[in-house]
């Protein structure tokens, strides 16, 4: 059991619970060693004694350690103390991507293809490394306070899929691939499905596949259609419904090759939404289609409630498994198969009766000497095709639909102008059954490049790699704080890795400046009372350590002597501070005459708002306190963007209130800041 104020492997002081998921209950925990907050993923019970299950989990969190990238949450450390097993994971405040969505109700177009840039993104870096990670859900995805998108839960769901999932598992299968609800082998493509799933959500505010249970849902991922967002939502551009419907092909082969490629077409969306760029493939190309009659479709889409009606002592508890389908979907995909192969059966005779008659056999020749489509009874409809090549995409898309043609597009390298049709197939003129379809090649763009990830490498690294893909690197880097990547080395580029753009482009590095540290000024404690010495180090989130005795002839008795850090140095917020406290004179006798108190007026001013507009800006600054008609000079140095927020501390006239203004150089600075002053005895 864990509880608040508990010292995991002395080292993590457990501070309180933030969540609860299926597997694990998080935890807000504070690194003692490295003073940091961090937050602890601990194991529930059911699974902490399943010793196969504690040795696959660590396992993958271990590789997930590996991983460093601004959209996936960091995991630091993977532990055990007693019976706990636990992983220690980067600390990010705000909410998971599933209440927001919820909160919203749907996210706006711009909003959905950003934040569905940063996870596809987050999913790259792990699949460069070869992690999969097989559970992709809003659930699983966090969006920071600062607007920052994180993918977490890596590698904890292949673990789990060794497991029975009860509570968890209707959350989850409402994003699984069809690969994964058969029980089959998974992949990269398997968590673009689940991204796919993911952004229709954020877009429509719902699911594409709902049901009564968990196999009715597993059920239609498997033989159901999606609808396509356009349809549902016209507001939504085309070219945004064609990315979801080709992330969410039942056929792993016929989604994108990467999540590379997937963030180029997102990142297209915004600046082209009508553009026509996403090709999808065709389902079946030799094939002939099997329909299934209403009446089937109905007793296939009851069957999952059937089956739930018999087993309610166990509905819920369906087991997700790489190498086992649960036995409820499977007697659904058996009595599926049983009604498909009746009708294929069907299909077949028919095929022989028509090809053993000589009608068919002269149809048969005449299509091998028109290369054409084989020619239909007498009371089909033939229409003929339209003259394509020449006219934009728009226009031929336009033609092709007001004739009743299906059609698929198909880029080529032409010296035409981008977006023209340069071939068709069938050819002009020809006739063909209504509804046929017609394949139209065009004139692709020319083809950009895309910046590569040239983070943690060496600015010299960085740059041959850059120059290699045909790019040029801009002369002067930038320069920026980074928790993940080392002082000198790259951290980003401008623009973003995964780019597009035009060869012999301009590239600008942005160079690491290491973490940034949150720092505090150290107040001068010597003479002042240990109250007094207390209130200071509070006020600059310092803490004091224990205090050591001595006596002093200079020092009156419990004033401050000296301290173990010296005033005015810049340290990390929440250094501890030792200082020794006067005993007074060893020697009463010898001790010099107590003198008349000296009283000073003291105050902290902090100024938050920062004065300079970007980083690695600086310039003198300038503080003038204003008190009882008076004004001076309390504060003059050079200072920068880092600097900001910074606590001041200023010596007043009188107890009364005063104000600070500020000057950057020789303007002034809009604003004041009041300051409060205290008087202390010296």
């Amino acid at each position: 059991m864990v509880n608040p104020g508990m010292i995991l492997n002395e080292r993590y002081e457990v501070v309180d619970k933030v969540g609860s998921g299926g597997m694990a209950d998080v935890y807000n925990a504070r690194d003692l060693r490295l003073n940091r907050n961090v937050a602890i993923k601990v194991l529930k019970q059911e699974y902490s004694s399943d010793a196969k299950f504690v040795s696959k989990f660590r396992g993958e969190a271990q590789s997930v350690a590996g991983l460093s990238h601004p959209n996936i949450v960091n995991v630091y450390d993977v532990e055990d103390d007693d019976n706990l097993h636990y992983i220690v994971m980067e600390l990010v405040e705000g909410i998971t991507l599933k209440k927001f969505i919820e909160k919203k109700g749907r996210l706006e177009i711009n909003e959905a293809i950003g934040i569905g840039i940063q996870i596809a993104q987050g999913i790259e870096e792990a699949h460069k490394n070869n992690i999969i990670h097989r559970d992709i859900k809003p659930q699983n995805i966090i969006i920071s306070k600062e607007g920052k998108v994180k993918v977490t839960d890596f590698g904890i769901a292949k673990a789990a899929t060794s497991n029975t999932i009860t509570s968890n598992a209707m959350g989850s299968v409402h994003y699984i691939s069809p690969e994964q609800a058969r029980g089959g082998y998974s992949d990269e493509k398997s968590d673009i499905y689940s991204l796919g799933v993911t952004i229709f959500e954020m877009l429509c505010g719902t699911v594409p596949f709902q049901g009564e249970s968990t196999v009715s849902v597993a059920f239609a991922h498997v033989h159901e259609e999606a609808p396509k967002i356009s349809d549902l939502d016209d507001a939504i551009p085309r070219s945004l419904s064609r990315i979801v419907q080709k992330c969410m092909q039942k056929k792993p082969d016929m989604r994108y090759e990467n999540a590379a490629a997937l963030i180029m077409d997102l990142r297209r969306a915004v600046s082209e939404p009508d553009g026509d760029y996403v090709v999808l493939g065709e389902v079946m190309t030799d094939s002939p289609t099997i329909r299934l009659s209403d009446e089937m479709v109905r007793a296939v889409k009851d069957t999952p409630r059937k089956v739930a009606a018999e087993d309610r002592d166990v509905e819920g508890k369906e087991l997700l498994d790489e190498d086992a389908m649960d036995p409820k979907l499977e007697r659904i995909l058996k009595i599926c198969s049983g009604v498909v192969a009746v009708i294929i059966v069907v299909v077949l005779i028919l095929l022989v009766v028509k090809v053993m008659s000589p009608s068919s056999t002269k149809k048969e020749e005449k299509k091998v000497e028109t290369s054409a489509s084989p020619l239909p009874s007498a009371d089909v409809n033939l229409v003929e095709v339209p003259e394509l090549v020449g006219h934009t995409l728009e226009e031929a898309e336009e033609m092709l639909e007001d004739s009743k043609f299906e059609y698929t597009l198909e880029p080529q390298e032409s010296d035409e102008k981008p977006g023209t049709v340069v071939e068709q197939d069938p050819k002009a003129g020809e006739e063909v059954e209504e509804g046929s379809s017609v394949t139209v090649y065009y004139s692709k763009e020319e083809e950009g490049v895309v910046v590569p990830s040239v983070a943690d490498m060496t600015v010299e690294d960085a740059i041959n790699k850059l120059e290699e893909m045909g790019l040029t690197v801009s002369e002067s880097n930038g320069r920026e704080y980074s928790k993940t990547i080392p002082e000198g080395k790259v951290c980003g580029t401008d623009p973003v890795s995964g780019s597009t753009v035009k060869a012999g482009s301009s590239v600008r590095l942005i160079v690491s400046r290491g973490p940034k540290s949150e720092t505090t000024t150290m107040p001068d404690l010597r003479n002042k009372t240990e109250e007094v010495a207390l209130e200071k180090l509070a006020d600059a989130n310092l803490s004091a350590g224990t205090p050591s005795r001595a006596y002093s002839d200079t020092v009156p008795e419990g004033r401050i002597i000296r301290q173990s850090v010296k005033a005015g140095k810049k340290v990390e917020m929440g250094t501890t501070v030792y200082y020794t406290v006067s005993m007074g004179p060893k020697n009463k006798a010898t001790a010099t005459p107590k003198a008349t108190p000296h009283y000073t007026y003291e105050g902290t001013v902090t100024i938050s708002a920062n004065p300079f507009e970007y980083e690695g800006d600086s310039d003198t600054i300038k503080l003038i306190l204003n008190q009882d008609g008076k004004s001076r000079t309390v504060f003059k140095g050079k200072l920068s963007y880092s600097d900001f927020p910074r606590s001041f501390e200023v010596t007043g006239w009188s107890e009364n209130n005063g104000t600070i203004t500020m000057c950057k150089g020789d303007d002034l600075v809009d604003g004041s800041w009041n300051i409060e002053f205290k008087k202390v005895a010296q």
